[in-house]
């Protein structure tokens, strides 16, 4: 079971990762993903994913 633990603890700090790069690079990911006019709505959006992402992948490294 450790190894277990091992691995899901790595995915929980990719997921962490991703999030905090969601969140620092909103604005350049809606330009290179998005391309309506709208883009601070999408931005805020992807700010706001991004932080859930990084407090679920948290929660599951501390309860690990």
């Amino acid at each position: 079971m450790p190894i277990l633990k091992i691995v899901i603890q790595i995915i929980s700090l990719i997921v962490v990762a991703i999030g905090v790069v969601m969140i620092y690079d909103a604005r350049k990911l809606s330009e290179k993903w998005f391309s309506y006019g709208d883009r601070n709505s999408v931005v805020r959006t992807l700010k706001i994913i991004g932080f859930i992402l990084s407090v679920i992948g948290a929660i599951v490294i501390i309860n690990i």
